[in-house]
């Protein structure tokens, strides 16, 4: 009996139709999310495609958040870097991440760490890994998930509420990417936040 044939189907890449574009037609980039509305983002949030943790492992990010609010906390600009505490965990299935603060200046301006005994002051730790259906948080089944509920931050941190989703608006592009922020109140109730923008940066200095 002859073995029977296997036939690999590929997906076709997606089309510019299919991509999400700006009003004019163009691409968006960093700056350009970082001043789209909600409507925008979201529609870009639902088409993106999941981010590899593999390509995030090892850099840092500049953050820009979108709710407006942020800027009169200080903390509209960030950064995100992500690592292995791990160094024999499978990167391919999560990865280990923080925040750094930076200084409170504006879009077009350089992100600068604030430092702290020299170094920079790094909090917010998450856990990131792909969406999984099974748990609460899995509103963007393409999306990585970033959990800030890690034995990193103290037990009493508000930040270990926090749940990230983040995706990326453009397959062939690994250096842009979108996220949407929720604070976990009790059970799977989950109130929106904030849109944010990333872009790699440098280095992970961790």
């Amino acid at each position: 009996m002859s073995a029977r044939k296997t036939e690999h189907v590929t997906a076709p890449p997606r089309s510019q139709a299919t991509e999400p574009l700006q009003p004019n037609g163009e691409r968006y980039d960093f700056t350009s999310l970082a001043l789209a509305g909600n409507d925008e983002l979201e529609r870009v949030m639902r088409c993106g495609v999941r981010p590899d943790p593999t390509r995030l492992l090892d850099w840092e990010f500049r953050g820009y958040n979108t709710f407006g609010l942020t800027d009169m906390l200080g903390f509209r600009k960030f950064k995100k870097g992500f690592y292995l505490e791990d160094p024999v965990a499978d990167p391919e299935r999560a990865v280990d991440g923080y925040n750094v603060q930076t200084v409170a200046n504006g879009l077009g301006e350089e992100w600068l760490d604030r430092l702290k005994g020299g170094e920079p002051v790094r909090h917010g730790y998450f856990r990131c890994y792909p969406v999984d259906l099974s748990e609460a948080d899995n509103r963007y089944p393409n999306a990585l998930l970033l959990s800030y509920d890690c034995d990193r931050n103290p037990a009493l941190d508000p930040s270990r509420r926090l749940r990230d989703y983040l995706v990326s608006p453009y397959s062939d592009d690994h250096d842009l990417l979108l996220g949407k922020a929720y604070v976990a109140l009790w059970g799977q109730r989950r109130v929106f936040v904030s849109f944010f923008v990333l872009e790699r940066h440098n280095e992970a200095t961790i």
